[in-house]
């Protein structure tokens, strides 16, 4: 394994570990050492967020995992960090502690057709290494799948290998949806599907907030998304809290010349008027 440069939050290359399925980053919402697992090395997803950072992003759904390379790079991955000096040469003081195994990468993690064989996999290395409720596995997704039957049961796996989903979130509204994420997904449905996940597995909202055309979100957009977390409280939808994050890398998008971050006192403020819903809010400006 060759990693050339020391890792900071805004390399989050996947390619850092010369390996096909695993690349390790410094999470700044993690706060720590995450081992990324990217089940789509074809760049394909079926949402094409406008701020997304993957190059060459394509429509479409993972491609066949082949499980036994993704167990031994994920096997050597750990012992170099657990065994090695990986910590030592390659993560920034106060960065130094493993955080979590999180499935990421290049599209939505959910689309590969060995989701549950993958949890199985991860669960089984995690126990050789003495890490099983000692680190959390993350599931970073779109929720686009959840009411699929092999996602559901992949979720379950994970909830009883102290597992977290964070389910994207960024819009409220048909149009929003549509503008931000690409998809014509409908609202509801979209609430449905984040109730589901929240009862299989412990599950994050994230959000990812920025300006569009030098704007932040309009007064419509802010007051749908406010309306739902409203009615996530109504209705004791059991999520964690909300992660809300804004712009750290570039768009890779066509879109990226609209995008901009907006200013730490706007992010606090959205974030305070979400806490007044009553849900927990986690800031990354």
């Amino acid at each position: 394994m060759s990693i050339l440069h020391t890792l900071t939050p805004a390399n989050h290359n996947r390619d850092s570990a010369s390996m096909s399925y695993v690349y390790p980053v410094v999470s700044r919402r993690a706060g720590g050492v995450s081992v990324g697992i990217n089940l789509n090395p074809n760049n394909a997803c079926n949402w094409a967020c406008i701020y997304c950072q993957v190059p060459n992003l394509t429509r479409g759904a993972a491609p066949a995992i082949d499980l036994a390379l993704l167990e031994t790079e994920l096997r050597a991955m750990l012992a170099d960090i657990l065994l090695g000096d990986f910590m030592q040469t390659r993560v920034p003081e106060g960065a130094r502690r493993l955080n979590d195994i999180a499935l990421s990468g290049n599209g939505e993690p959910t689309s590969s057709k060995e989701f549950p064989q993958v949890i199985d996999l991860i669960g089984r290395v995690m126990a050789d290494f003495g890490l099983t409720g000692k680190i959390r596995l993350v599931l970073i997704t779109n929720g686009s799948l959840v009411d699929r039957p092999r996602v559901q049961e992949g979720l379950k796996k994970m909830a009883a290998l102290n597992g977290e989903v964070w389910f994207k979130l960024d819009s409220a509204t048909a149009t929003g949806l549509r503008r931000v994420n690409q998809t014509r997904t409908p609202p509801g449905k979209h609430f449905e599907r984040l109730k589901l996940a929240a009862s299989l597995c412990p599950t994050w909202i994230q959000t990812c907030v920025f300006a569009l055309d030098g704007a932040p979100p309009g007064e419509t957009e802010q007051s749908a998304y406010l309306a739902m977390i409203r009615r996530i409280r109504q209705e004791r939808v059991p999520v964690q809290g909300v992660l809300l994050y804004g712009l750290a890398r570039p768009s890779m998008q066509p879109e990226a010349p609209r995008l901009s971050a907006l200013p730490a006192a706007w992010m606090e403020n959205w974030a305070g008027a979400i806490r007044k819903t009553g849900l927990t809010v986690k800031l990354t400006p």
